[in-house]
């Protein structure tokens, strides 16, 4: 995604303000619910990631790149400030002053580039994206995915807490994830030195 239709502005700079609030407001609306999806999201990327496309990446969970994508920050090139969640999300992946360094300096981002950042999982070739992604579905798809919500709330939710309240929160978890049976089936699988558990989701 290579942003926001900017041709919108250009047709009536007089209602620029109006235009931002009706294209951003329905797009941060899906990415609150995306952020509160209670599994992990992967994010499947080619060619150009700018502006907006970047932000809907940096707010999936896991990032999985083909060796063409080029990273965009895109909003000062254009005299705006950032929306859709980059503003926190890229500061949380790559840092603040490397986040700064990206918003206000950096034109392009490569995969590699953007694998040594953090901004991605993984950097495929082009014509294996598709099969790699499916791959990594395959695999969380078949793991303990009531755990891996539970890690994903908490991990989302640590930037907020007191080191306390993580705690409380952190074992209030273990016990939901203690009564299910993945737990059974993966703390089974460890005594009796099985290389993997199966894992029902339940």
């Amino acid at each position: 995604m290579a942003g926001g239709d900017l041709s919108r502005f250009y047709q009536d700079f007089e209602r620029a303000a109006d235009t931002a609030e009706a294209m951003i407001a329905p797009m941060n609306e899906a990415l609150s619910i995306l952020a509160s999806l209670p599994m992990p999201v992967l994010a499947s990327l080619h060619g150009p990631v700018a502006g907006a496309g970047m932000s809907i990446a940096l707010a999936c969970d896991l990032a999985v790149a083909a060796h063409d994508v080029q990273f965009s920050f895109g909003y000062t090139q254009v005299g705006t400030s950032p929306d859709l969640g980059i503003s926190m999300m890229l500061p949380r992946i790559v840092g603040l002053r490397r986040a700064m360094n990206i918003a206000l300096l950096e034109d392009r981002i490569s995969a590699d580039q953007a694998m040594e950042l953090g901004l991605v999982n993984w950097v495929v070739p082009k014509e294996d994206l598709a099969q790699a992604t499916d791959a990594i579905l395959a695999r969380l798809a078949s793991g303990p995915t009531i755990a891996y919500g539970k890690t994903k709330l908490l991990m989302g939710a640590a930037f907020n807490r007191q080191f306390e309240s993580q705690l409380t929160e952190e074992l209030s978890a273990f016990r939901a994830c203690a009564s299910t049976d993945d737990f059974i089936a993966g703390v089974t699988a460890f005594i009796e030195k099985r290389s993997s558990a199966r894992f029902s989701g339940t």
